[in-house]
């Protein structure tokens, strides 16, 4: 035989011989890795991360290895999932139907949670979600991290590229969709008592998720342990079916929550709509259970001039003197503060405080004899008997509406607005309007800050004061909005040390970047960690408890976007 033909004849028998493995050396997949910033949620399934496998159809996928925080690992009742899908258009913050689950068991090898499997992949480019379950046990204030390391396909083990730094934040679902019968929970309110419970209040829109008018009460979970578990749910305030009108035409919303530092008392304040006004702001008749008309108090004139149920949309408070328990009957304080010829004066949502000299403030809104909106604070400077409106906090195009207020200091407080001017506006100009006053309001000065430091997407924010007591006692501003001029996405907490003059990049935190209706509010749940109540991509609404200390020492600047 030929000496060529031999040396031909052997190769082709050599290459016959080799195992097969399903992909030429030209074709071997790469595979990288993309964290998702969501909160982490105790006890219900969150979608971690997406693992993206270059070249994949033909190949099968047989282990999955996860680098896992080791205290995490050790933790009993953790679950950690590998989906497939065949496109990231199904990157939804939230696990999709058409999902193939690859494994949902794991085993724990020094640090790493290893996932095995014998699945086929059909795509050119394969997506694998990984998901994780946190345990009951695992504390609230803990962030851990969670690593997308290596996987095997067809017996060849591939490293994960892509640069994976991000910490994971725990959370717990406080309300989610059709809870207790409750179709969509929002708009949040949160403050800690005088005894340390914490005080989580909400819209319980019983039908639908839209705004006032509608069967809307204000709704309550009480956490006695930090945040970490909540009571069930109360209602704090519903005005039934006042005057003979059904439910959904006597809706109270947009709540605000206020504890007194002196005597312990806690305050709810909500708007009540009675019945309905027109767009042209007269009172409709003959309304039932079947009726589908439909207004709203900022929506042309569906709020109008005068104190009477029907012609403007009532301020109303409820009292709590047993650390929230119990609720008293609601009490209407409208003719206190609302000009007779003013269209509108209500809550703005969050929370109120109590100044050191004992005035109580709310951050209340409205819309002036014009219809014009409008941001300011209602006081009272004896213990919540009487009330008093301030003038408006700044005049701008489209005006300002719902606000929060920190006293400073050297005892000025402060407002900070959402603008009407930013809706639709991503020139540097877009920002939270902000004005101080010295006189509760009886005069204010706008802010260097306002309209250049805190951009919105024309949303409602929180603003909140925590001291830090140490050797160096320090004062901190923090603020929490969706981080963006255009949409309701990336939930960012943002800390201040020289009183809202500057908010440095590394004390910002990043916590949801998902899509959502954006509300939240702040508080103090003790000297070292502060609560975040929040609508989230996760649920209707989720809370987080983040350690001051560690904050501000830096440790997550190189986390977030």
């Amino acid at each position: 035989m030929n000496p060529i033909t031999l040396i031909l004849n052997g190769i082709l028998l050599f290459c016959l011989l080799l195992p097969y493995t399903g992909h030429t050396q030209s074709s071997v997949p790469t595979v990288s890795a993309t964290q998702l910033r969501v909160p982490v949620l105790i006890g219900k399934e969150t979608v971690v991360s997406k693992i993206k496998v270059d070249k994949a159809q033909g190949a099968r996928l047989q282990e999955v290895c996860l680098e896992v925080d080791p205290l995490l690992l050790k933790t009993e009742g953790l679950h950690i999932k590998v989906y497939y899908a065949s496109s990231d258009k199904d990157f939804k913050e939230v696990v999709q139907s058409n999902w193939i689950r690859f494994a949902d068991t794991f085993t724990a090898n020094k640090g790493r949670a290893i996932l095995k499997g014998n699945l086929p992949l059909a795509d050119k480019n394969a997506y694998l979600y990984v998901t994780c379950t946190l345990p009951s046990r695992w504390p609230l204030q803990d962030s851990f991290t969670l690593r997308s390391a290596e996987i095997r396909i067809d017996g060849k083990r591939l490293p994960i590229e892509g640069k994976q730094d991000k910490l994971f934040f725990p959370g717990v679902a406080v309300r989610s969709h059709m809870q207790d019968s409750v179709h969509t929970s929002r708009i949040p309110g949160l403050a800690c008592s005088n005894d340390g419970t914490l005080l989580a209040i909400f819209d319980a829109r019983y039908e639908s998720a839209r705004d006032l008018q509608g069967h809307i009460d204000i709704g309550l979970h009480r956490s006695t342990d930090g945040g970490q578990t909540w009571q069930p749910m109360q209602i704090a305030m519903d005005m039934g079916t006042w005057g003979g009108l059904p439910q959904k035409y006597n809706g109270v919303s947009d709540a605000g929550i206020l504890v007194d530092r002196k005597s312990g008392a806690i305050y709810i304040a909500a708007t009540w709509m009675h019945g309905l006004l027109d767009d042209n702001g007269q009172w409709m008749n003959n309304l039932s259970d079947t009726s589908n008309a439909w207004n709203h108090q900022w929506r042309k004139k569906g709020s109008q001039p005068g104190y009477d149920v029907k012609q403007s949309s009532q301020f109303m408070l409820v009292k709590s003197i047993d650390d929230g328990v119990t609720w008293s009957e609601p009490v209407n304080i409208t003719a206190m503060g609302k000009p007779a010829d003013f269209w509108l004066w209500a809550p703005a949502p969050g929370n109120g405080i109590t100044l050191k000299d004992g005035t109580l403030v709310f951050p209340t809104q409205g819309r002036d004899h014009t219809g014009k909106p409008f941001s300011n604070i209602a006081y009272s400077k004896d213990g919540g008997e009487t009330w008093h409106a301030s003038k408006a906090a700044i005049d701008t195009e489209g005006g300002t509406t719902e606000c929060a207020v920190v006293e400073l200091p050297d005892g000025r407080l402060m407002l900070n607005m959402r603008a009407n001017k930013n809706k639709g506006n991503l020139k540097a100009d877009n920002g939270r309007a902000v004005s101080t006053t010295v006189n509760l309001g009886a005069s204010w000065t706008e802010h260097p800050s306002s309209f250049n430091a805190l951009p919105e997407p024309t949303c409602m924010a929180s603003l909140f004061r925590h001291d830090v007591h140490t050797d160096d006692d320090q004062t901190l501003l923090l603020f929490f909005n969706p981080d963006d001029k255009e949409k309701r996405r990336n939930l960012t907490l943002k800390v201040s040390v020289d009183d809202g003059q500057s908010w440095p990049r590394y004390l910002q935190l990043l916590l949801d970047e998902g899509s959502s209706r954006g509300y939240s509010c702040i508080t103090s749940v003790d000297k070292d960690h502060i609560g975040i109540l929040y609508e989230s991509s996760q649920a209707n609404m989720v809370f987080q408890k983040i350690p001051v200390r560690q904050l501000l020492k830096g440790q997550y600047r190189t986390v977030g976007k």
